[in-house]
């Protein structure tokens, strides 16, 4: 763990803390599975982005990517910290506007926005953006602008837009988290035929607010080179429709996608790992071929809040296959984190009321679910495990929650938010009756 994890998950008379308080007496407290946030990790984060990146860079901002973890609380938390929101459905758009959040800080992404979402984005609160809508839209189709401009036009306005486009640069960690490539479900080709008559489109139009590019390249990626690949991609495309169409282009949006540490060597770099390179890269360019700098923009969501939150389970069934694997079964499983099955996903543990014990043990930790890739943890070294203990999985923060299913009827765990020595409950244990009120 670096620095910041250790003062926040530490070990004292033997026993797991998570900031001010005890992980099991959080797990007898509330239950288990349980989902637990620190809100001063979460925070720190926030602080760092705007230390290194927002307040070092003119015209710099960022956005959280919702898509991570989201709840009206951390819509809260992200309003304060004074942050961009980024959603990707009608479910997100709702939560946001539950929460109060600000419609002109909202951008809306999505490969296959209905035109239903679209409506909702656009006309919230009958064209009023402090009653509902959101305040940009992430161009992700090639038919999409049309829906975008008429929409507008009914509704009386113009709807600012960024064009999401396809850098045709691989990243990321797993091939289903790389989103970059050519041959992408997400974003617009770059293609002169396809991506030109689009922008064209976007500045005649005067519904339409065209503010630039975005690009997002993958998903836990822990080098800088990629970003570098894919912002001279698209500075090439400004600088053609500077040619083109006498168009400044105000903005460009360089995606998230920053690691953190797992599990193993990988190893958290620093924001300013990839955004002073970045800047330094967009600074040169602009200067070389005589172009005005556009505002850059980022959108970290799992380097925010994945380290920042732990799972908490209670040890059931501990099993010792004569001559294999000892599995020590815990109450949740894929239906509260399904990354290990979908991705190969690693992760790292501890028996929290036992933290200060030598781990021996040799373990492979399974869920309760019925699939045989219900594993969350192979081969990981812990104390002696028995029926009872709580088992606390380091680095869930990030579409733990978001990804959580009722398979096999189980309901959704609750969620936490810790801050010192206060616990609050953000999410409430989702009840059974809850869970099958929609089944007819």
């Amino acid at each position: 763990m670096n620095d910041q994890l250790e003062n926040i998950f530490t070990v004292k008379d033997g026993e797991l803390y998570i900031e001010g308080l005890k992980a099991a007496e959080l797990a007898k407290d509330f239950g288990t599975p349980l989902f637990v946030y620190s809100e001063t990790l979460i925070r720190s984060r926030f602080a760092e982005i705007r230390r290194d990146f927002t307040d070092k860079y003119p015209g710099a901002f960022a956005a959280y990517a919702g898509k991570a973890f989201l709840t009206p609380a951390m819509c809260r938390i992200v309003d304060e910290e004074g942050f961009y929101l980024d959603v990707v459905s009608a479910g997100e758009l709702f939560t946001a506007k539950r929460a109060g959040f600000p419609a002109e800080r909202i951008s809306y992404h999505g490969n296959n926005k209905t035109y239903e979402e679209l409506d909702t984005a656009i006309g919230g609160g009958a064209g009023d953006l402090k009653n509902g809508g959101a305040g940009r839209i992430v161009v992700d189709g090639l038919d999409e602008l049309d829906i975008i401009e008429s929409l507008a036009e009914k509704y009386g306005r113009q709807q600012a837009v960024l064009f999401r486009i396809t850098p045709e640069v691989s990243a990321g960690a797993h091939a289903h988290v790389t989103t970059g490539k050519r041959d992408s479900k997400f974003g617009i080709p770059i293609d002169e035929h396809i991506i030109y008559p689009l922008i064209g489109k976007a500045i005649e139009s005067p519904n339409i607010i065209f503010k630039g590019f975005h690009f997002h390249i993958g998903s836990q990626i822990f080098e800088n080179a990629p970003y570098l690949e894919a912002a001279g991609k698209a500075l090439a495309i400004i600088k053609e429709v500077r040619r083109r169409f006498m168009y400044t282009v105000p903005e460009l949006v360089v995606g998230g996608g920053f690691g953190i540490r797992y599990s193993g060597d990988e190893e958290r770099k620093p924001y300013s790992y990839f955004m002073d390179p970045i800047m330094e890269f967009v600074n040169n360019y602009c200067a070389d071929n005589g172009l005005s700098l556009p505002c850059i923009g980022i959108e970290p969501g799992r380097s925010i809040v994945g380290d920042a939150g732990a799972t908490l389970y209670t040890v059931g069934t501990v099993k010792q296959v004569p001559g294999g694997t000892k599995y020590v079964s815990i109450d949740g499983g894929m239906s509260d984190n399904i990354r290990p099955a979908l991705y190969g996903a690693e992760y790292e543990a501890v028996i929290a009321n036992k933290a200060g014990t030598v781990p021996l043990e040799k373990v492979t930790v399974c869920g309760k679910l019925c699939g045989s890739g219900d594993r969350i943890i192979e081969d990981i070294y812990v104390a002696e495990p028995k029926r009872g203990d709580i088992l606390c999985v380091f680095a869930t923060g990030a579409y733990g929650y978001s990804m959580a299913s009722n398979y096999n009827k189980l309901p959704k765990p609750a969620v936490v938010l810790v801050k010192g020595d206060k616990a609050n409950i953000i999410v409430r244990r989702q009840t059974l009756e809850a869970m099958t009120e929609d089944e007819i």
